[in-house]
């Protein structure tokens, strides 16, 4: 049975042309990078480039560039490391109540650690409340997190309007942005959006899983957080996979080489989509916005009267793989909190699907799996007690 994957959010297909760029460093490449050792030596140059690659892909500098081991490993260091070394400045910490899970869990790990957090409340389209963030930015206050693009609904945060509110501040406040979700999918300059730390992922972008990169502005202090021997980075000591960060560098090329050509394509998959679903199917509701703020790879509906969780698990029997709100929001069955903080019921929540694109889908994958989608709401309403043919 052929495989339909619209689950990008959660990892993407490895580009044959990653895993070549690997091959080299699992076999006689090994070596990690030294100094006075050819192999070592060589290394080391490799290890810059892939960095400079990473680095122009965001308008940064290769010193601000330092590869982690994931995603969230990069949020831990970000955070936990700025917080424990700039505490003496202020204790005071603004997040939102529809961040990803890395930022709300370090967020309240530092609250049971006697620091003050401030949870910004969501309008319905996914979007923070700025005026709220206003309001918000006390004396003490050391650092802002945020999600760049809103990984249920893809929502994009207004990253530059953020850093203009946290200016008007009469002290230093540093703004740390997870962009597991925007990067690649968006244009992203660090200098002109005013970041200081931001967390990017490999495996989101067709590149392998294991390995992430931080950005680390110059100038911004961040204390260790994992102790051990600098084998490639001072902020991930220890053995860092060189193949991982050889396939990271690869994706990125791949995917930069033409990024508006990228979020173009992404843009015609999704705006089909949404087409398809909306003119095929009735009784839906499209959890987030419409348009420029909204990211390119990301459709989210719910539809009424049925369980997520029945449509997912239908559709993977049809070989279709997606993804579901309450599935979404743990591993158990509770409605995702981002779409109860953007206003949504219990019932939307659980009837929510979210299909996320990559360059690899097609119109007519889609074609499909829009079909079996509309087959399986009808049978599954059909059976359902909350269903009699009417709104």
């Amino acid at each position: 049975m052929k495989k339909y994957y619209f689950d990008n959010c959660k990892t993407t297909q490895p580009a044959p042309e990653v895993v070549d760029a690997m091959l080299p460093y699992l076999g006689e490449k090994f070596i990690f990078p030294a100094n006075f050792v050819l192999g070592g030596s060589t290394a080391a140059e490799e290890l810059e480039t892939f960095k400079r690659t990473v680095a122009d892909s965001i308008g940064a500098q290769p010193s601000e560039i330092h590869f982690t081991s994931s995603g969230t490993a990069a949020n831990n260091i970000a955070i936990k490391g700025f917080l424990s070394e700039n505490a003496k400045n202020g204790t005071h910490i603004i997040v939102s109540v529809i961040d990803y899970p890395d930022l709300l869990t370090n967020a309240a790990f530092f609250e049971k650690s006697g620091f003050e957090v401030t949870y910004l409340q969501s309008d319905d389209q996914g979007l923070i409340d700025l005026e709220q963030l206003k309001g918000s930015i006390r004396k003490d206050t050391i650092m802002m997190m945020t999600t760049f693009v809103n990984h249920t609904v893809g929502s994009i945060q207004p990253i530059k309007e953020i850093r203009e509110i946290l200016d008007t501040a009469d002290h230093k406040v540093a703004l740390h942005v997870d962009a597991g979700q925007a990067y690649g999918k968006l244009p992203i300059d660090v200098n002109e959006l005013g970041i200081d730390l931001m967390s990017i992922s490999a495996h989101k972008i067709h590149g392998p899983q294991g390995v992430g990169a931080l950005f680390q502005k110059k100038g911004i202090v961040v204390g260790p957080v994992i102790h051990g021997i600098n084998r490639i980075d001072n902020h991930q000591t220890g053995g860092i996979s060189m193949a991982n960060i050889a396939g990271f560098a690869k994706a990125v090329e791949l995917t930069f080489s033409d990024l508006d050509k990228t979020i173009s394509q992404l843009k015609e998959l999704s705006s089909y989509l949404m087409e398809k679903i909306e003119t095929t199917i009735p009784y839906y509701m499209l959890n987030g916005p419409k348009g420029k703020n909204r990211a390119p790879h990301n459709v989210n509906y719910s539809f009424d009267f049925i369980e997520g969780e029945a449509i997912m698990l239908m559709l993977d029997i049809a070989g279709i793989s997606v993804a579901t709100g309450s599935a979404c929001a743990s591993q158990g069955l509770k409605a995702n909190y981002i779409l109860m903080a953007m206003g949504r019921n219990h019932e939307q929540s659980h009837s929510s699907m979210k299909f996320t694109l990559s360059r690899y889908n097609t119109k007519e994958e889609i074609d499909y799996t829009v079909e079996k989608l509309a087959e399986i709401v009808k049978e599954l309403r059909r059976r359902s007690p909350l269903y009699n043919g009417e709104k």
